[in-house]
């Protein structure tokens, strides 16, 4: 299926600050659009918070041909509990890990020039220590699931991936729509997945008119679908539809998103605005309150 594509990750953050210095500083990602949104997704891309909250693309370049992360802030939400769901991202770039060093950014040695660090919030990204390609420098994501072989029949024969790799030692899978996109690695954990509040999401895209017969097929094998086909309005861009299968995985019309997508120069000047314009952790503080912990 060369014409799906990996589009991104979905990170939930309680600290917008501390996370764009993070993807900015130490990873040296772009940030490639950021848009404010008064009330809740429709497709609950923030969660199943009704009130104000943010998305930033951030990635080292274009989602057209980037596996970047889209990371969604509530404004009244500080803190989310982590599960066992996502495992890591892992991307290549010795500059990245000059830059964690520079900036005194936790690492741990893992392996062979392989580096392991957290973005805010506890989620784990693997470095491996060696000049960044000209290429997408991400090369997989790395997810738990509780029954490896179910998973990769789920897949491969439903999503129409391809298996590329195979480790029978460490319970893993990894698997691919393209072998120039990033990959999905499904790991065994060896019990049930606990998606915590932080419950990430991964996203595709596919021709448009993929969408409904993908959404027939999962009804069909009696799979779960946690959000029918619907349309998300983002105000002065392209309206793109998208189905939402369980644990979660997203699945949107690529022609329309390719539009959405667009990087906007304005991007990073958006974000510090917003950011400079945030008092939420003033209100709180000056009310004697905390904000949630998710």
């Amino acid at each position: 299926m060369a014409l799906r594509r990996a589009l991104h990750f979905v990170f939930k953050v309680g600290d917008r600050t501390k996370t764009a210095t993070f993807y900015r500083d130490v990873l040296g990602m772009k940030i490639l659009r950021h848009e404010e949104f008064e009330e809740g997704c429709k497709a609950t891309c923030n969660g199943p918070y009704d009130g104000k909250w943010s998305k930033t693309m951030v990635g080292f370049g274009p989602e057209d041909d980037h596996f970047v992360a889209e990371l969604t802030y509530n404004y009244g939400v500080g803190e989310y509990q982590l599960g066992n769901d996502f495992l890591g991202l892992t991307l290549q770039s010795s500059t990245a890990v000059s830059n964690a060093k520079r900036l005194g950014w936790p690492l741990t040695e893992v392996g062979e020039a392989l580096y392991l660090t957290q973005a805010p919030g506890g989620y784990p990204f693997y470095l491996v220590d060696k000049e960044q390609p000209p290429s997408d420098p991400v090369q997989k994501v790395c997810l738990g699931v509780s029954d490896l072989q179910r998973s990769t029949h789920y897949w491969t024969a439903l999503l129409g991936m391809k298996v590329m790799e195979k480790n029978e030692e460490k319970k893993t899978v990894l698997m691919g729509f393209a072998d120039t996109q990033c990959k999905l690695e499904l790991r065994d954990i060896g019990g049930t997945v606990d998606h915590g509040t932080a419950f990430g999401r991964i996203a595709f895209s596919c021709p448009r008119d993929q969408l409904p017969d993908l959404e027939a097929l999962m009804k069909k094998e009696n799979q779960k679908i946690l959000t029918p086909l619907v349309s998300l309005d983002t105000p002065g861009k392209a309206t793109v539809e998208v189905v939402i299968l369980a644990d979660p995985i997203c699945f949107v019309g690529d022609e329309a998103f390719r539009q959405l997508s667009m990087v906007d120069p304005k991007g990073n000047d958006l974000l510090d605005k917003a950011m400079s314009e945030d008092k939420s952790d003033e209100w709180f503080a000056k009310h004697n309150r905390q904000k949630a912990a998710a």
